[in-house]
């Protein structure tokens, strides 16, 4: 027996040990998705990053070229010496060498920027062609912050990036405000992008903005939703696994109770019906006939209960179920419920009462032998789980039957599972209380078919009612 429990525990100790090692691989997967998700958020953030730089580059450019179009009249504040400006360019190794100089050849400004790998050249040129424009159309004519700020907006738009906040502020060398909203320097929560403008005088734009969280996630909510969606999944199916491990684990717990159970069961009738048999061989019995009557009953009613918890047994059976047809004949359920009655009468070991009370003649269409075993299970049930005496009252009308008992009672927790199969309802070490689980399940089983119901009210040391109802909707 010992060898046989080892045996049944190793599949379940392996279900565990693989289920453990499953759900390890998972979470380290789930963990390195999100580790990517949080890898890639950085890499769209910074991309996006860029994009409003190049969107304020953009606009940079398309306003100082559009200014002396727009605004012709030159600025009063700046006089114009009528210098001439050159630059020359020259990339050398990952390094673009800039110079300025005037019409007499003085070096006015040099700079130099490195190159960071995969830098775009064309981009370059065209920064280069804004500085120049600066240099020559700033002295002259005035910066006009607000065009800025709607070709910042303007550009961000063409690019798919709507922000709730975008503006522009001019500063010079020492981070003074030029132009611009100075509120939006203390503004709260904002990010800030800077780019130089003009070489010669050291101004910049700083551009400031409300965070592009709506943007980025609009670029990952395809893979963060897929994501979410197998988590989810994944979920849901470990719960529905465990969930269903769970059942078959009580199940097989139930089961083991019901084949220890039935096994003595079976075992009490052999060996009564034996010792019976075994009298009647090796002793003098034939001189006493009253003895020989005696052993012989005793005999009968052990091997008249073995083949019912035999009958239960086969009544379970799923290919039996299956196949199994009922055979309804029209039944006057006084007369066939006081002939049960009187049979559970004359059992021994305690005493009983069972009183019949009929509402008139009631007659029901139903399989007479199954209708038997459905009654017997149920007053046997009253019996079985009562003290030492009890009085059970089976009550008849044209709407169902009740079977009513001062019994024991049953513990409101467990009402819900009485019907379930091979459950039997706890009652701690009491030997005196029997069962393998399957007689209200057989009795649900056969009610069901019939197109019949059943209910039950208990409580504990007051007894239990069940009862019957000729319809499901009662």
């Amino acid at each position: 027996m010992e060898i046989i429990t080892k045996f049944a525990c190793k599949p379940m100790e392996d279900f565990k040990i693989k289920s453990s090692l499953l759900v390890g691989a998972l979470v380290m997967m789930l963990c390195y998705n999100l580790l990517c998700l949080k890898e890639l958020y950085k890499g769209i953030s910074a991309q996006t990053r860029e994009l409003v730089e190049q969107s304020l580059r953009d606009a940079d450019l398309d306003e100082v070229l559009n200014r002396a179009t727009k605004y012709p009249e030159i600025n009063p504040d700046i006089a114009y010496q009528g210098k001439s400006m050159s630059q020359s360019r020259s990339i050398r190794g990952d390094t673009l060498h800039v110079t300025i100089v005037d019409g007499n050849d003085s070096v006015m400004a040099t700079r130099t920027t490195p190159l960071a790998p995969g830098t775009n050249y064309s981009d370059i040129m065209v920064n280069e062609i804004g500085y120049g424009a600066h240099q020559t159309i700033d002295p002259v004519y005035k910066l006009r912050i607000a065009d800025m700020d709607s070709l910042f907006r303007l550009s961000l738009s063409r690019k798919g990036i709507n922000l709730e906040v975008a503006s522009v502020l001019s500063v010079d060398s020492d981070n003074k405000l030029v132009a611009g909203d100075a509120r939006l320097r203390s503004a709260a929560g904002l990010d800030s992008i800077t780019v130089c403008y003009n070489l010669l005088s050291g101004e910049s734009y700083v551009a400031y903005f409300s965070p592009p969280d709506k943007y980025i996630f609009d670029r990952m909510k395809g893979i963060v939703l897929s994501t979410a969606a197998i988590i989810l999944l994944i979920a849901m199916a470990f719960m529905y696994l465990f969930h269903t491990v769970s059942r078959l684990r009580t199940i097989e717990e139930m089961k083991d109770d019901f084949v220890s159970n039935m096994t003595h069961e079976l075992k009490t009738p052999i060996a009564i019906a034996y010792s019976a048999n075994d009298a009647l061989l090796n002793y003098d019995t034939g001189n006493d006939p009253s003895k020989r009557e005696n052993y012989l009953k005793i005999a009968n009613r052990q091997l008249k209960r073995l083949g019912e918890l035999v009958e239960n047994i086969l009544s379970m059976s799923m290919e039996r179920r299956r196949t199994m047809k009922l055979k309804p004949e029209t039944i006057r359920l006084g007369p066939f419920t006081e002939e049960i009655a009187a049979a559970q009468r004359m059992r021994g070991g305690k005493q009983i009462e069972i009183e019949v009370e009929a509402d008139g003649d009631v007659c029901v269409e139903a399989d007479r032998t199954h209708l038997t075993n459905v009654l017997n299970n149920l007053i046997d049930n009253a019996i079985k789980y009562s003290g030492e005496s009890v009085r059970i009252v089976v009550g008849l009308d044209s709407k169902g039957i009740s079977v009513s008992d001062n019994g024991i009672g049953i513990p409101q927790k467990s009402l819900p599972y009485i019907f379930n199969k091979f459950y039997r309802v706890p009652h701690g070490n009491r030997q005196d209380v029997r069962g393998y689980g399957i007689g209200l399940y057989y009795v649900k089983s056969i009610l069901d078919k019939m197109g019949w119901s059943i209910d039950v009210k208990s409580k504990t040391g007051e007894g239990s009612v069940f009862t019957i109802k000729f319809s499901k909707n009662g």
